[in-house]
């Protein structure tokens, strides 16, 4: 998508701080983060939300995300103190821009209930 920002950082077009790339997925440090450890996991096919997964043919993408969180957090050394993962969906949900993207957040306690 031609004004998705996670599309232009996808593509190269947009510099960003890379953690993680394959033919799949792109994973790069927030640039406004949250937490100590923020970086944002995307497919880098533009999907516009979790919505937009379609059963069974996103299966592995999905999984794809979260299996990469789990590797990152363990490169950057937050695997044994925790970390959190986060998907937002549409407004209510926070999400902000609409590409699909998964939070890795860690290297400090998190509460809960969140938000």
């Amino acid at each position: 998508m031609e004004d998705c920002i996670f599309c232009k950082i996808a593509a190269g077009t947009i510099p960003c701080r890379k953690v993680l790339e394959d033919d799949d997925i792109l994973a790069f440090h927030d640039i406004n983060p949250t937490a100590p450890v923020h970086v944002l996991i995307i497919p880098k096919r533009h999907i516009p939300t979790t919505l937009d997964f379609e059963a069974g043919a996103d299966d592995a993408l999905a999984g794809k995300l979260i299996t990469a969180a789990a590797r990152i957090a363990r490169e950057l050394g937050i695997d044994q103190s925790g970390y959190r993962l986060v998907f937002n969906t549409n407004g209510d949900g926070g999400q902000e821009v609409y590409h699909v993207h998964l939070h890795l957040l860690g290297g400090r306690k998190f509460s809960w209930p969140a938000g």
